[in-house]
């Protein structure tokens, strides 16, 4: 992850950092954004009573919490990810996409599809705006060193109760799409055993302060320790 990528032309001049130099210096001093209240209603009441609890506890290490003013919701870049995703998509896996016989997901066919009628103006027009928004989001983040959300909306839901239709990425899509750098790390659990998550968002190829933050916040607690209930109508891998 760090330094030239042969096969990446984007990374041929980013010159190799060592991340893990800092790890231990603690969160003292830095300013975390807490994600702007009109995000909230997307994540359930366990998620974010752990991610309050983790706000309050990274607080108490000495991190400074903030608030953050996003120019973008984060669901207006479903669309524009979606039409992008689908375009390049497309032009990989045309012949099994158009192959009705193929055995393909019919969920992921119907997200790859639109890309065949997508016009290169829509498409450029897409890429445009995604580097309007890396743009704004970097003169938001002026003064922030990360921005805190939950990983998820919920916690793990039954496989028969996925919807495909849609997509549970919320929180983390923005993350790819405007080229950020993320951690997620267990914070806790809700009250039926499942557990939940704290994403760490910093500015791209910072993966330095990134697990700072996260080496501080699991050194402070004992999540990452705990493990979820076992059913007892679950067999263990290593029964007979």
């Amino acid at each position: 992850m760090q330094g030239p990528d042969l096969l990446d032309p984007r990374t041929q001049c980013l010159p190799f950092t060592d991340p893990m130099a800092q790890l231990r210096r603690g969160v003292r001093g830095l300013r975390l954004a807490s994600m702007p209240e009109r995000e909230r209603h997307y994540a359930s009441g366990d998620v974010l009573d752990a991610y309050d609890g983790s706000l309050a506890e990274l607080e108490r290490l000495g991190a400074q919490v903030v608030p953050i003013d996003l120019p973008f919701a984060l669901a207006d870049i479903a669309l524009l990810n979606l039409r992008i995703m689908a375009a390049e998509s497309y032009v990989l896996l045309r012949d099994l996409v158009d192959d009705e016989n193929a055995p393909l997901d019919p969920h992921v066919r119907a997200r790859i599809l639109p890309g065949r009628d997508l016009s290169a103006s829509d498409y450029l027009e897409a890429l445009n705006r995604r580097q309007h928004m890396q743009r704004t989001f970097s003169t938001a983040m002026d003064g922030i060193d990360a921005v805190l959300t939950p990983t998820t909306m919920t916690t793990a839901v039954p496989l028969e109760d996925v919807d495909e239709s849609g997509s549970p990425a919320h929180y983390t899509r923005f993350v790819n799409y405007l080229d950020l750098t993320a951690v997620a790390l267990p914070n806790g659990f809700a009250p039926d055993g499942l557990p939940t998550s704290l994403q760490i968002v910093c500015r791209g190829r910072d993966e330095a302060t990134a697990l700072r933050i996260g080496w501080a916040y699991q050194q402070a607690t004992e999540w990452h320790l705990a493990r979820p209930p076992v059913p007892a109508s679950i067999p263990s891998p290593h029964a007979r």
